[in-house]
């Protein structure tokens, strides 16, 4: 990717959280990273491309585009991140080599139930809850959970059988009141399930009656004039009340899902898949459709769910939709989510998909904007240049030598006012000796134009000669040669005073320096110096690097490229007199010239 697709692609990026993904044209994903600000991380990669890495610039430089998925909040994106890097492993990311998972608060399926942190999930029909990125966020949760809600800690094994033999005395957890004595029977197991269906209301979110409770104690507690317990428990309570107790992003209670949502306007429609495999987001995709008069979002996404489905090979036994569709596969489970876990999921979808239309309808005004302003453009200078059509399409020469050697030229191509870079093409003088601009103009136009329609292409509808009345004299003998003259407008532009010429024409044509047909025709010109500069300096490069002449022991690329600069070509240095030569670079280093050249003659 380079600058104008970062200009193309700024206008649609989000200011939400999310995941970005850079692509390659193979589709192969490079890079996956997180944001808080989708759009300011993703600028950071153009905007600041001289203090990145090189490692940062070749990925940059070898994606084709960028993809983003948006989130709830920042936690989300990091757990996403976290997903699709040990699922994709891309080429750019610095692997996961350690597979670290995030941690879990566990309510464990057994008599009288223990409520503990875990990394591992058994399918062991226990509860899991999370994930966590922060161990001080759960720790305070469990503080809570044990100072509202008094549970054992221990693995004992408490059966109805054991408890009523006595096999078990309390531990110091009973005598600091941590723990109700359940292994003596002092708490019975329907007290103590009661107090794990609050915990379970508590970890899903479902936290009113508790908060309720909090605040029904911090009041007594200042009427007990007990104000640092008050504010202890102020203090736990903002940190429950500002708590995320689950993530829509991974959550192992939802198993294997497909999520489907679907936004449309008067001419299309798109639908969001995202594929949940093991409680994680895996993939996500939006397909677009171009809407007929008679169908409706139902029908879409009838057809467009079996379609999806089949293109990511997806074998879940469920689908998570906005509303009831009737599909051919009668054993797949329709669900339409009214709350909960999957209801979550189907808005994060519905967000993205939304967004998507909201980027389509942008980039399509966008694109209206430019065509608008290029026909403008093309307008006035239509006008300006008394053309007879819309000049959509512009090619521009220039010429570049070094006291004539080296003579290069370049053709720059604009299509509707914009450079189109693809196109550019440079060319090596190969029939002109010594500095003749004219000469040179002549035989790069010949060449240019010849192919063009031995190919059949298109010529342009304007060509514009970076100088003055000779080389556009020198152009305009070719095109009359080509039989061309009154198929494409010819004319030279002259740096000094920013004068139009025309062929024939002595009296030059000066336009408005605000008008916007001049800019385009300045940016032409400037585009053509540019590319004419940059291939020269790379040949006059390449030749003092290749040259025959740093094969002369004692003569260097410096000593070469003064030689080269002022006699043009190694032949003319090897037909130099002594003399001449020890003007450039000195007596002693002619000698050794002309004793290499004069030894290799008689070999």
């Amino acid at each position: 990717m380079n600058n104008d697709d970062y200009k193309k692609l700024l206008p649609t990026l989000p200011k939400e959280p999310g995941v970005y993904r850079f692509i390659d044209k193979e589709g192969v994903i490079l890079y996956v990273g997180k944001a808080k600000v989708l759009k300011n991380r993703v600028s950071s990669y153009f905007t600041s491309i001289n203090q990145q890495k090189n490692r940062t610039r070749i990925m940059v430089k070898n994606a084709h585009h960028v993809e983003f998925t948006i989130v709830e909040t920042e936690a989300d994106a990091l757990l996403l991140e976290n997903t699709l890097i040990k699922r994709f492993q891309p080429r750019y990311n610095v692997m996961l080599k350690d597979d670290k998972s995030y941690s879990y608060i566990c309510v464990k399926k057994e008599r009288f139930p223990r409520v503990f942190i875990t990394r591992r999930i058994i399918k062991d029909g226990s509860s899991y809850y999370g994930p966590y990125m922060s161990k001080n966020r759960m720790r305070i949760i469990l503080d809570l959970i044990k100072t509202l809600f008094p549970l054992r800690t221990c693995s004992l094994n408490l059966t109805k059988k054991n408890i009523d033999a006595g096999k078990f005395k309390v531990c110091l957890e009973y005598h600091i009141k941590n723990c109700m004595g359940a292994c003596i029977d002092e708490e019975s197991e329907e007290e103590y399930n009661e107090k794990i269906a609050q915990i379970q209301n508590i970890l899903r979110g479902n936290f009113g009656l508790v908060k309720r409770h909090f605040k029904e104690k911090m009041v007594t507690y200042a009427e007990n004039l007990e104000f640092e317990k008050a504010q202890k428990l102020k203090v736990r309570l903002g940190a429950f009340e500002d708590y995320q107790s689950k993530s829509t992003v991974v959550n192992p209670m939802v198993k294997d899902v497909d999520v489907f949502s679907i936004a449309s306007d008067e001419k299309f429609a798109y639908v969001n898949y995202m594929k949940v495999v093991n409680g994680a987001i895996i993939n996500a995709y939006t397909q677009e459709m171009v809407k007929n008069l008679d169908e409706d979002e139902k029908d879409l996404l009838e057809f467009t769910i079996p379609e999806l489905r089949q293109k990511f090979n997806s074998i879940s036994p469920e689908i998570v939709v906005p509303q009831h569709v009737d599909l051919e596969n009668k054993e797949l489970t329709v669900t339409v989510p009214q709350r909960g876990d999957k209801k979550k999921l189907l808005e994060l979808s519905d967000k993205n998909v939304k967004y998507f239309l909201l980027q389509k309808k942008k980039e399509a005004i966008s694109h209206i904007k430019k065509q608008t302003s290029a026909e403008r453009i093309m307008r006035t200078m239509k006008e300006d240049l008394q053309l007879d059509v819309l000049p959509l399409h512009i090619e521009c020469f220039d010429n570049s030598n070094f006291h004539g050697s080296f003579p290069v030229s370049s053709c720059v191509v604009f299509r509707n006012g914009v450079p189109s870079k693809r196109e550019y093409r440079h060319y090596n003088i190969k029939t002109v000796e010594g500095p003749n601009d004219f000469a040179s103009m002549e035989e790069v136009v010949s060449r240019r134009y010849k192919r063009l329609l031995a190919e059949g292409k298109d010529l342009p509808q304007l060509v514009i000669i970076d100088g003055g009345k000779g080389q556009l004299s020198a152009s305009f003998k070719i095109f009359k040669e080509l039989g061309i003259e009154n198929r494409v407008q010819l004319v030279g532009i002259a740096k000094r005073l920013e004068e139009i010429f025309f062929p024939n024409d002595p009296i030059p044509l000066y336009i408005n320096k605000k008008s916007e047909s001049l800019k385009v025709m300045q940016h032409a010109r400037n585009e053509a110096h540019r590319f004419a500069i940059t291939f020269h300096r790379d040949q006059r490069s390449r030749a003092f690097t290749q040259t025959e002449l740093t094969q002369i022991q004692g003569i260097g690329e410096k000593t070469a490229e003064k030689l080269l600069t002022h006699f043009g070509s190694v032949k003319k240095v090897k037909v130099a007199l002594q003399t001449e030569l020890a003007e450039v670079v000195g007596k002693g280093n002619a000698k050794k010239v002309k004793e290499y050249f004069a030894e290799k003659e008689t070999k």
